[in-house]
């Protein structure tokens, strides 16, 4: 435990170290306040429904920034045969870096907070949705970081990196829309395998524990790839 908490706080302080956590949260910012204030002026409705939608759409193009280097940095720089030298087991190299990336979105999600306030402030708004939605996008988040860690274990360029990652996570969101194509048993598998699907409920203000089991079935799957991913490349 005490090797990932150190990876996930020397990763973590890289993040600020670098322009990368500065330009990823000011654009968070900018285009979830752009569509809470648009939404908002059009529909003159105290909630968080489409402001949760927008804000997962906008975190499948930054997810895959904050991701991109946690492995592939290592990599071209040659500091991962290092790092797995010393008394650090993969499963930690790749929790600290999971939890690093974790806290960044965490903290970027807390920042939309003042958006619940105004709302508050202005109306009456109806707590459950609210709270269920942004566990929802939490949860949702979670599966993009492990995902786009997963894509960063396959290369040493940052850049590729990206959009690997970014490419992995849009056809796992969209799957569902190629249900209608396929034939019904097929259709059910690509729906339940949808990353959007099981975000529907929550935003509903529902919280089922299959969307929740999902989600985290899902991260955990992508983070074992991640282990796997790693420990093919030791044996190269």
């Amino acid at each position: 435990m005490k090797n990932i908490i150190t990876i996930a706080h020397k990763e973590l302080r890289s993040y600020f170290a670098s322009p990368v956590a500065y330009v990823v949260f000011v654009l968070f910012l900018i285009l979830s306040g752009y569509f809470f204030s648009a939404i908002l002026f059009v529909t003159r409705e105290a909630s968080l429904t489409g402001v949760a939608y927008n804000m997962i759409i906008t975190l499948l193009f930054l997810i895959p920034l904050i991701t991109m280097k946690l492995f592939a940095e290592e990599k071209k720089l040659g500091t991962l045969e290092i790092l797995m030298t010393k008394p650090v087991k993969d499963f930690e190299a790749v929790l600290g870096k999971f939890f690093a990336a974790l806290s960044l979105f965490g903290l970027m999600l807390l920042s939309t907070f003042v958006y619940v306030l105004i709302l508050f402030k202005y109306g009456n708004p109806d707590v459950g949705p609210i709270i269920t939605s942004y566990f929802g996008v939490f949860l949702c988040g979670m599966a993009f970081i492990a995902l786009g860690i997963f894509a960063s274990t396959l290369t040493e360029n940052q850049i590729i990196s990206a959009v690997i990652g970014f490419s992995f996570i849009l056809l796992l969101w969209i799957l569902n829309w190629l249900a209608s194509y396929v034939g019904e048993s097929m259709q059910n598998l690509l729906n339940y395998l949808a990353l959007s699907t099981h975000l529907d409920d929550f935003i509903k203000g529902v919280v089922d524990i299959k969307n929740v089991s999902y989600y985290l079935s899902f991260v955990v799957f992508w983070l074992f790839a991640s282990i796997k991913a790693i420990e093919v490349r030791k044996w190269k």
